[in-house]
């Protein structure tokens, strides 16, 4: 199976590349080649941009069963590839994002069929109007698309929390280390779902080349259900510390940091818990298998193994320490 990855190096897909290659697939990374580390043996790196004009030129000349596509955000995005793609594959598969769902939810299980509505997020929005264009081809041009929706995923380049720097990921447990008031929204019980790449990836690579998945849609998530209080805990456990666990209400964290609301009020501050009923039925054998303890400990491992990514975000600790003052002065 012959199978292209627009992207394939980022924090899910590095993941989903790899276990493509083990996997014996013919797999090709079309991308900008600056992240060449997380290019598995074996894939062969297409260097280009598919938002250049000139990426219909560099493809042209190949033929792929399969297209992934991990970097389209937006309609327009969607409106080219659309384009570019059809009658070029059997199966386009588009990354949305579980953050499209409806929010808040009117069930707290959340399935393939749950309403896609997020009034909170525009980055949500976003996707939920490039799913829409997409099954709106599948309906009346036949084009192949698969729509899978990931949620929480991380690995060991990233330190997952719902506040974090996200350019500078080791700042929570620098912070965590120094005794430093940590940020929970809420009261921290509300319930949600972490995955590590390395699962979603087993889920994923079985939807490559699978005919019956064209015109469905797809979460993929681990079966591990924590509330924040956990989550915060096991990443201090995982760095040899018990955090010091501040909590304030999202309403005052988005009062301070009015960018969070998508984040938190679209996102994080209601509980994600997922069925994952479908993916199994079409991937069977599909099981999540690596607990969260276990996956920040393998995490926190990799940063101490490379200290040149321990970067700290002074400017993100500085938000903290501004919400944590708001928090307690009752804003």
């Amino acid at each position: 199976m012959k199978v292209l990855f627009i992207g394939g190096t980022g924090l899910i897909s590095e993941a989903v590349s790899q276990r493509a290659a083990e996997q014996g697939l013919e797999l090709y990374l079309f991308n900008r080649g600056l992240r060449r580390p997380f290019v598995p043996q074996g894939a062969q790196v297409i260097v280009g941009d598919i938002r250049a004009a000139e990426a219909a030129e560099t493809l042209k000349r190949y033929e792929f069963d399969v297209i992934v596509d991990w970097i389209s955000f937006t309609p327009e995005h969607i409106r080219n590839n659309i384009q570019l793609f059809q009658g070029k594959t059997a199966q386009y598969i588009f990354i949305s994002s579980a953050s499209a769902y409806q929010k808040p939810p009117s069930h707290y299980l959340i399935t393939e069929s749950t309403p896609l509505h997020n009034p909170y997020w525009q980055y949500s929005r976003d996707k939920i109007a490039c799913e829409n264009m997409l099954m709106d081809a599948y309906r009346e041009e036949g084009f192949p698309v698969t729509i899978v929706r990931p949620s929480f995923t991380y690995g060991d380049t990233m330190i997952p929390a719902a506040l974090n720097s996200w350019q500078h990921p080791w700042s929570l447990v620098d912070r965590m280390r120094r005794g430093e008031p940590i940020v929970v929204h809420g009261d921290g019980t509300s319930l949600w779902t972490m995955t590590h790449n390395t699962d979603f990836a087993k889920g994923f690579v079985g939807l490559l080349g699978l005919s019956q998945a064209v015109g469905q849609s797809f979460h993929i998530t681990s079966d591990e259900v924590l509330d924040w209080n956990q989550i915060y805990t096991a990443i201090g456990k995982a760095a040899g510390v018990r955090p010091n666990l501040v909590h304030v209400a999202s309403d005052v964290i988005v009062s301070v940091s009015p960018e969070q609301e998508g984040n938190l009020h679209g996102d994080k501050a209601v509980s994600g818990v997922f069925d994952n009923s479908k993916i199994k039925r079409f991937v069977p054998g599909f099981c999540a298998t690596v607990p969260f303890e276990r996956g920040m400990e393998r995490t926190v491992r990799w940063f101490e193994e490379h200290p040149e990514r321990q970067t700290v975000d002074g400017s993100w600790n500085a938000l903290m320490d501004r919400i944590v003052q708001a928090g307690r002065a009752g804003l």
